[in-house]
């Protein structure tokens, strides 16, 4: 694959700092539909190449057709024949129960974010996107976008039947717009018990540190439902930590929250995380300051997800920690320590174990 003339002067750059990568004859990952992405822009999420230098690669890679064109969203989401309409577990009937909460996401993202773009699923050697476990009937699907808005939006649905039903996304704001990151991770175990977040996850200690303040925005939301006014358990974290005074957070037993509390709930901070990142003046005088955050935030939450035990059991040892690295927290670093098990796809536990991705330090 040849690199266009106007990249030629990245390489020197990238080097000096990732000395372990080459751009030209980079692989390049067929995906199921015949189309391809190149592996540039998951090259400039590795740890060794600094968050600045990063951030400009990319910024100058995005919308460039290197050799084949770039997915649409859509596109890039029917290649695992998402969205499901029934569950891997034959024996389950009916609707899968956060399926809701993706299809809105993703006709959100589509109609609101400028410039939105699907990016790759994989570093370069593991395909992220999908993985499946027949035998356990377990599926996993993946799927990676940014937008002028944001620098990373992830989402993934985890579905195992009634045993586990999982989404899980991250939105990651341009780091020219200094603001919290919002986390969602909904949760449920035997159709019995259920656990949900939903917050602006600060990236500073205060709130008035950020670019704006958000937290008045958040209050009128979650007032509406008494459901999702829970507390977290302190017994493993500080909550004051990464978490906003405003977080939705609830554990129950009633599926009717799902529908009648949670959904609504879900859909008002996402249009409101939208909306304060697209009413704030981006500031470029931020962009090293705020990427150092973002990439504290994301080592923090790799070193305390058990994410990793947990998909190296359903699709073994090398495919999860590469997981947990390079797409849930693709700016993270990594250490020799042995994550504890604190929570399910990110973060430190709220009740039962689990909770977003990402948390600070």
């Amino acid at each position: 694959m040849m690199m266009p003339q106007h990249l030629l002067f990245l390489l020197p750059m990238a080097a000096a700092f990732n000395p372990h990568h080459s751009f030209i004859g980079s692989p390049v990952v067929p995906s199921s539909n015949g189309l391809y992405q190149s592996t540039l822009t998951m090259d400039m999420e590795t740890a060794s190449l600094d968050p600045v230098t990063r951030y400009n690669v990319e910024k100058t890679l995005k919308g460039i057709h290197l050799e084949h064109p770039t997915m649409a969203l859509k596109e890039a989401e029917a290649v695992h024949g998402m969205p499901w309409k029934s569950s891997i577990d034959k024996d389950v009937e009916g609707d899968l129960l956060y399926m809701k909460f993706w299809e809105w996401q993703m006709s959100f993202m589509e109609e609101h974010l400028t410039d939105l773009k699907v990016q790759p699923c994989h570093n370069g050697e593991t395909d992220f996107s999908h993985n499946v476990n027949t035998e356990k009937k377990a599926r996993i699907v993946n799927l990676c976008a940014s937008s002028k808005e944001y620098r990373k939006i992830r989402m993934t649905y985890y579905d195992a039947g009634d045993n586990t039903q999982v989404f899980n996304a991250v939105w990651y704001p341009d780091p020219q717009s200094n603001l919290p990151v919002l986390g969602i991770d909904l949760l449920a175990f035997n159709r019995k018990k259920y656990l949900a977040i939903v917050d602006f996850q600060p990236i500073h200690e205060e709130e008035s540190d950020h670019a704006a303040t958000y937290e008045d925005l958040l209050e009128p939301i979650k007032e509406k439902y008494e459901s999702l006014k829970g507390r977290m358990s302190s017994k493993f974290y500080d909550e004051t930590q990464f978490f906003s005074q405003q977080m939705l957070f609830a554990r129950f037993d009633d599926e009717n929250v799902v529908h009648d509390d949670l959904f609504p709930a879900f859909k008002s901070y996402v249009e409101t995380h939208v909306d304060l990142v697209k009413s704030t003046k981006p500031n470029p005088s931020d962009v090293k300051m705020v990427l150092e955050r973002q990439k504290e935030y994301d080592t923090y939450s790799a070193e305390r997800d058990p994410a990793t035990g947990l998909f190296a059991a359903m699709y073994g040892a090398d495919w999860a920690n590469s997981f947990v690295h390079d797409f849930l927290f693709s700016m993270s670093e990594q250490s020799d320590s042995v994550a504890p098990p604190m929570a399910f796809m990110g973060g430190p536990p709220g009740g039962n174990g689990a909770a977003p991705g990402g948390r600070r330090p």
